[in-house]
């Protein structure tokens, strides 16, 4: 791609080869004279090695003499990202990409982002050839990374946990909702279940265990507390799983059941749902009976949600309230 770099009075050129059915034109990249040290901000600039199919190219040059390069943002851990939001020429992008890691190398910058959107998932390509690595994909982009130091990385994993709750719902009657499931490892086995499901993205666990409860049974309810969690790993697409047991309180208690997932759905005295052998076999169903007795009997307290702010988020501790207070 390019064959030759001269160096000449703070100004480097690089000659490109023309690729099938197009011409290139030399690139030039001018570096100011004392290192990069003026590099501060950036201002959008056409570039000439950039495709002509469209005006406003995606490349930006510091406005004192500056070198041509991605357009990026600061992040709080010492490095930068850059968004992709335009089509470019491969041979064009890898040319800038090494002009920018480069001006990057000499600010001290670790970690490099760049999210790159469906429609340029061509370019992920040759990111990767020049060392880049996936970091995560969402329905409508792809994010890569890369490392400039030379010592091992410190960047965060992806996202690592998939949460997920069951919902005891107990009556005035000390009946269990409970379900039988139409797919999964459950279907056609006549397990009476609790209600289950996943947190959805940017739902909180009170919020989500609520929702899974109607949806699943048409019953609405009042999220009472956390009583126990369970960590497992390699659950889920290689991921691990959070599994919180939420004590619900029943608002109403008519049941209409998900046609698409729930085979049936019922009130079922308690005890007859701890006899079943599916539970007397289960150790982890055996330890949430036990919780949720003792909690009934009032020998047992959970997590009660306090919303609470942190310097740049909201969000909810979830704490034995009951035990704090009794020591204030």
């Amino acid at each position: 791609m390019i064959s030759h770099m001269a160096k000449s009075n703070g100004l480097i050129r690089l000659l490109m080869k023309p690729c099938d059915g197009c011409l290139r034109s030399p690139l030039f990249l001018r570096f100011p004279a004392d290192g990069f040290s003026a590099f501060r901000s950036y201002s959008l600039t056409r570039s000439r090695f950039m495709s002509t199919s469209f005006t406003d190219p995606m490349v930006v040059e510091e406005a004192n003499g500056g070198v041509t390069m991605l357009p990026a943002v600061e992040d709080k851990y010492g490095g930068v990202m850059t968004e992709m939001s335009r089509p470019m020429d491969p041979s064009a992008f890898s040319a800038l990409l090494r002009s920018s890691l480069s001006n990057w190398t000499l600010q001290g910058k670790k970690g490099v982002w760049i999210k790159l959107p469906r429609q340029l998932i061509g370019l992920a390509e040759t990111a990767v050839k020049e060392g880049f690595w996936f970091h995560h994909a969402e329905k409508n982009y792809l994010m890569l990374v890369y490392w400039i130091p030379k010592q091992d990385h410190t960047l965060p994993s992806n996202a690592s946990h998939r949460v997920g709750i069951a919902a005891f719902v107990l009556n005035h009657k000390k009946e269990v909702l409970v379900v039988q499931e139409k797919t999964g490892r459950f279907k056609g086995q006549g397990i009476w279940k609790f209600p289950t499901g996943v947190v959805n993205e940017g739902e909180y666990i009170h919020d989500g265990s609520v929702r899974e409860v109607k949806e699943e049974t048409g019953v609405d309810t009042e999220f009472v507390q956390v009583l126990a969690f369970r960590q497992t790993h390699k659950a889920f697409f290689e991921k691990s799983d959070l599994f919180f047991v939420c004590m619900m309180k029943p608002l109403s208690l008519e049941i209409n059941a998900q046609e698409s997932e729930i085979e049936a759905a019922q009130w079922m005295p308690w005890e007859e749902y701890n006899k079943q052998p599916f539970v007397q076999n289960h150790e982890l169903l055996r330890y949430m009976t036990d919780i949720c007795s003792a909690k009934t009997n009032g020998h047992y307290e959970g997590f009660t949600p306090l919303p609470v702010s942190a310097p740049d988020l909201q969000g909810n501790l979830y704490f034995n309230n009951r035990d704090l207070s009794s020591r204030q």
